[in-house]
């Protein structure tokens, strides 16, 4: 049964240009996992991966139907496997959690499909 859904769409040279303008932003919105993988990255293919954690967190949050706030930046961990797919690592959600991001050349979109039963 799904419990919540929630999408986001952020623009990636926002993202981008915060973490240039205060070089601390990707530690204060990465888990420790995401941060080791987004040090992985370079120029483009880095601000489309630390947008995109960014988005799957506002999606998550809405899903969850609380917002950010109530769920933390570092409550919420999106990796990729060795096939380069995202899974929620972890979340406050207890039970399965989807996740889908995709890119254009100026936004990422996101959505996070929560289930559970009853």
């Amino acid at each position: 049964m799904i419990k919540g859904i929630g999408v986001d769409v952020s623009e990636i040279d926002r993202i981008a240009a915060a973490q240039r303008k205060h070089g601390d932003f990707a530690k204060k919105v990465l888990t420790a996992g995401e941060y080791a993988q987004w040090q992985q990255y370079r120029g483009r293919r880095a601000d489309e991966y630390l947008a995109g954690r960014f988005s799957v967190k506002e999606s998550y949050a809405k899903a969850y139907g609380t917002g950010l706030g109530s769920v933390q930046l570092h409550d919420v961990e999106t990796l990729s496997d060795a096939a380069g797919r995202p899974y929620i690592a972890k979340g406050p959600h207890q039970g399965p959690a989807h996740v889908s991001i995709s890119h254009s050349k100026e936004l990422v979109f996101t959505e996070v499909i929560l289930e559970g039963s009853n």
